[in-house]
């Protein structure tokens, strides 16, 4: 990251006038205004379909914990500090999550087979950008996820990888509540399956 980012950081009163309902929403929400939204608050048209994206997401027939799993297989492939930190936490407060906490930081297969196997197809889709192999897309439905699933998962991906694309791009710090679960990809772990 830059010591001077392109993005600084917007405030309710600095940002555009578009954006600042979003911008005191988010705070309220929060406690605090998350550095990803006070940066990609910028250009409100942008905020305002992320925002909504996520909203869709949350209303898929995936569980909580699957939209967690896509979350964070996105966030590891496109090695977003923010959303690995911030989801890291999200899944804290739920013990029975450790172990899959640590898989997916790590990069390491799942213990749920169902989990796994939507890894697997999260991580095909954004590799293969879309051209998703026989063996991930079988998985996945032996799995038990549908057509209907299967959308819905990619939905998720396009929402994470706008996501992690719009950190990335604008220097989005990890926030303090997050900081503890600051992370870094695994020495000697690859960025992408060889073409």
């Amino acid at each position: 990251m830059t010591t001077s980012p392109a993005f600084p950081a917007l405030t309710v009163d600095s940002a555009p006038p578009a954006a600042r309902p979003i911008l005191a929403a988010s705070e309220r929400q929060f406690g605090f205004l998350p550095s990803p939204v006070a940066r990609a608050a910028h250009a409100p048209v942008a905020l305002k379909h992320l925002l909504a994206g996520f909203a869709a997401f949350d209303q898929t027939s995936l569980a909580p914990v699957e939209r967690e799993v896509v979350a964070m297989t996105v966030a590891w492939e496109i090695e977003c500090h923010y959303c690995m930190a911030m989801h890291s936490a999200i899944l804290s407060g739920n013990p029975d999550a450790a172990v899959l906490v640590t898989a997916l930081r790590d990069g390491s297969a799942l213990a749920d087979e169902r989990l796994e196997a939507l890894r697997g197809y999260v991580r095909a889709v954004v590799r293969h950008r879309g051209s998703v192999p026989d063996r991930e897309a079988a998985a996945l439905r032996a799995a038990g996820f549908g057509d209907a699933e299967a959308l819905e998962i990619v939905l998720g991906i396009g929402v994470y990888l706008l996501s992690t694309l719009l950190n990335k791009v604008t220097g989005a710090e990890v926030d303090a509540p997050f900081v503890a679960f600051a992370w870094e990809r695994p020495k000697g772990a690859p960025h992408r399956a060889a073409a």
